[in-house]
């Protein structure tokens, strides 16, 4: 786990985050998502930033409750002018890997489905870079992805701000290396992106 952790809070000023790398990492329902959208709705309503310039990947699956916290959400649900941005399309629904799986099996399963959808999206941005570049829910791509991969990627763009999954609240017995191992990614990619926050 990390030490030395910043803690995001809604009276950050976003004009700090352009041009550079930012990250927003925590437990689910700490508003990562809402967070990440009143990014994108700062680009477009104060800074009239051509929305063509910026691409979205969106991994999140659908917005989903359990036990009264909320677990997913794309972007849209919190900007509709989301979708005037350059937001690539993942050709299929990601489903929520450990949620829906009842054994390994099914777990592993819906890792591959994700993998090959949020794979596929990210390399069509390596071939066509924006200027900014937005990602939400990074942890489904990490769970069979490469960090060291996806930190060349954000590289390509000069604004990038992204979320994700950081805790251990969705959480199954056979779970845990995935657990594990998602929570080793997403500290290579704190340790390698200054602006690094804690959403709680």
């Amino acid at each position: 786990m990390i030490k030395n952790i910043q803690k995001f809070n809604n009276k950050i000023n976003y004009n700090d985050f352009i041009g550079s790398k930012t990250l927003l990492y925590g437990e689910t329902d700490t508003k990562k998502t809402y967070f990440t959208s009143k990014f994108v709705k700062f680009l477009l309503e104060d800074l009239n930033f051509e929305p063509k310039l910026i691409t979205i990947l969106d991994f999140a699956p659908p917005l989903y409750f359990l036990n009264n916290i909320k677990i997913g959400g794309k972007l849209e649900d919190y900007y509709k002018n989301c979708n005037l941005c350059n937001a690539i399309n993942l050709r299929s629904e990601i489903i929520p890997p450990r949620l829906k799986a009842t054994n390994k099996t099914e777990l592993y399963e819906n890792l591959c489905h994700n993998y090959k959808l949020t794979r596929k999206a990210v390399q069509e941005f390596e071939k066509r870079p924006t200027k900014v570049l937005i990602v939400n829910d990074i942890s489904i791509y990490l769970h069979l992805g490469d960090a060291d991969y996806f930190l060349e990627i954000i590289d390509k763009a000069e604004t990038f701000f992204g979320n994700s999954y950081y805790g251990f609240k969705i959480k199954k017995e056979f779970t845990k290396l995935l657990n594990k191992k998602e929570i080793k990614k997403v500290d290579l990619l704190i340790k390698n992106i200054k602006n690094s926050f804690f959403t709680g």
